[in-house]
């Protein structure tokens, strides 16, 4: 790879109800280019990533990025949309124009302002990231595609109530740590493994807390080539990042194998000439438990089938061998669809620089791997990062 994250700028997630889309751009971007100490001046293109389809009426968003600064006026601005990767999909298009030598420094915000629609509106537009003629007509919510997921990989396994459970508990645990993160309560265990009025069934097998939150937000980074990366205050390096994209209709795929994941996440560590067991945590997307579930045996971390046993023995914990999401994952954080892999970003760089928050950082983390994914494991991403010094 060619170019670094040089800073960052995360926003709390949650209802932002006083900001709209513009003012979360703004203040993504402004704290970004601080943090960069980068002058707008010098920003040679900047992508923005959101997913919209109807959560607000404000679409084409791209020169909003503008209004962070004068000087980033008639700079190259383009949005990007690939579903829930899509915060992934801008940086990868950064990545490119640097190693293209398009462009020197990149600015890339993610962004989403959800709660403006009613659940069911929200539901609705996600139901836009799956595939409509068939997933679609059968009337099946984006919640419902995970849901036959999960009960597909239970019929072929077994039940895994427990390990989903586990997943929350973990999830939510972590999340009291992280300021950024839309909810920072601990559940625990038996509130998630158990239904109830506070907890109830959604789909299938999966339960409110194995639903990840809808929510605002936004977060961006600036990426930098090498020799202005070496002159930064910091510097994180991609020493993999990889995209894999599968077909849509889920009737064309055995679902529960999770391919592109695991396609992706080879070819990464390929690039990266590592192992797995070389990272020092993973953010993965979870946007349901069951999506967790299988990509610790996408990632490589267990056999198909049993996933289970890295949430169960610990393997996943902050101080297991392999943490994943001591953010807190999606299901804390919450998933503004398009800032959430500029997020997964910003919070793997923080930690392989030591500067996540106190209550988040992996003590010595270095190599960090990140896994977001759009659709039902259609669009896959997967970057590896390091210290560049």
């Amino acid at each position: 790879m060619s170019a670094c994250i040089v800073g960052w700028h995360h926003l709390k997630f949650g209802k932002h109800e006083q900001a709209d889309i513009e003012d979360l751009i703004v203040d993504a971007a402004t704290g970004a280019l601080a943090h960069a100490e980068i002058e707008p001046k010098d920003v040679d293109a900047i992508f923005i990533g959101t997913f919209n389809s109807g959560f607000v009426q404000q679409d084409f968003p791209s020169s909003l990025v503008l209004q962070a600064g004068d000087d980033l006026r008639f700079t190259p601005a383009t949005r990007v949309e690939n579903a829930c990767a899509t915060g992934s999909a801008a940086i990868h298009q950064g990545l490119n124009a640097i190693a293209a030598r398009q462009a020197r420094t990149v600015l890339v915000v993610g962004v989403e302002k959800m709660s403006e629609r009613s659940p069911s509106d929200v539901g609705s537009i996600l139901t836009h990231a799956s595939y409509v003629r068939e997933e679609g007509a059968a009337n099946m919510s984006f919640v419902d595609v995970f849901a036959r997921i999960a009960e597909r990989y239970f019929q072929q396994y077994g039940d895994k109530s427990d390990a989903l459970a586990g997943i929350a508990a973990k999830n939510h645990r972590n999340g009291c740590g992280n300021p950024f993160a839309h909810m920072q309560k601990d559940l625990g265990y038996a509130f998630c493994r158990e239904a109830s009025d506070k907890n109830p069934v959604v789909s299938g097998p999966l339960k409110r807390t194995d639903c990840s939150l809808v929510s605002d937000g936004a977060a961006a980074l600036v990426l930098a080539d090498i020799g202005t990366a070496l002159a930064a205050p910091r510097a994180v390096y991609f020493r993999a990042a990889r995209q894999v994209n599968d077909y849509l209709p889920i009737s064309k795929r055995n679902i529960i194998d999770f391919d592109g994941p695991t396609r992706a996440w080879s070819a990464a560590l390929s690039q990266s000439r590592l192992a797995l067991e070389d990272l020092s945590l993973v953010e993965t997307h979870d946007c349901f438990t069951i999506a967790e579930l299988i990509e610790y045996e996408a990632m490589g971390l267990t056999e198909r089938g049993q996933g289970e046993r890295a949430i169960l023995e610990g393997w996943t914990e902050k101080d297991g061998r392999l943490p994943v999401n001591p953010s807190g994952g999606l299901k804390s954080k919450g998933h503004p669809i398009g800032a959430t892999g500029v997020s997964m970003h910003v919070m793997a760089a923080m930690q392989s620089t030591g500067t996540a928050p106190d209550g988040v950082q992996v003590p010595g983390a270095q190599l960090t791997g990140v896994f977001n994914m759009g659709g039902a494991a259609v669009a896959n991403y997967v970057s590896i990062l390091e210290p560049l010094r």
